[in-house]
């Protein structure tokens, strides 16, 4: 099936400031790949039969990569809701006095850690993971994984869950959304952005503001 997914603006490489940009924009995908990239109204002309996802006031850009993978998922611990301590990690609750957790306390935490870094548009994490509870959460994910280090941010030590609160947009992003590439993006609710010179590099979706999260092609997360 055909999705086009519109946005008031589209950033296919915030990376790269003489990118294009897309006002009134629109990503077509193809099961799990990017089929194309370009003006909505052209878009739609050329599919009429595909599902429009439209996102109104937003910004879509590729997924982020989060620099502090190993450390959230392998020693930070994501509570689980019914053990009503809240949600944020709790700094080593993997690797406290009483030694490393067990293989099923930190394959569910992974889970988890994995599952809120979707709702702040992460589509891919810095590893090495050691423990294969953790690999294997992560492999399950569809997340992909990247060197600690790639491209900015040394990922050393500890971090939030959403990059956007420590990096901007341009350091932040993992790849481009680009035609024949896996479908991975995010869509932004919030932002402020100036695109003069044509490549949109001012856009600046605000932390948390994650509407929706696209991973191959899914629709992996939506905000209600």
């Amino acid at each position: 099936m055909l999705t086009l997914h519109r946005a008031a603006l589209v950033l296919p490489d915030p990376a790269d400031p003489t990118a294009p940009s897309f006002a009134d924009g629109a990503v077509l995908v193809r099961g799990e790949l990017v089929e194309a990239v370009g003006p909505f109204g052209d878009l739609a002309a050329a599919h009429p039969g595909a599902r429009v996802r439209d996102w109104g006031a937003a910004v879509l850009t590729p997924g982020l990569r989060n620099p502090y993978g190993h450390w959230l998922l392998e020693r930070a611990y994501h509570p689980d809701p019914r053990e009503e301590i809240g949600v944020e990690p709790v700094p080593d609750g993997l690797t406290g006095p009483s030694g490393p957790a067990d293989d099923a306390r930190c394959g569910a935490s992974a889970r988890r850690g994995l599952q809120r870094m979707l709702g702040f548009g992460v589509t891919a994490v810095a590893g090495p993971f050691g423990r294969a509870a953790v690999r294997t959460a992560v492999a399950r994910s569809g997340l992909s994984v990247v060197a600690v280090g790639e491209r900015s941010g040394s990922g050393a030590g500890a971090g939030p869950l959403d990059p956007l609160a420590v990096l901007p947009l341009a350091a932040a992003v993992h790849g481009r959304v680009v035609v024949g590439g896996r479908a991975d993006f995010a869509v932004f609710a919030v932002f402020t952005a100036s695109v003069a010179g044509g490549g949109g590099a001012g856009a600046r979706p605000l932390p948390g503001g994650c509407l929706a999260t696209v991973l191959g092609g899914r629709l992996v997360y939506r905000r209600r």
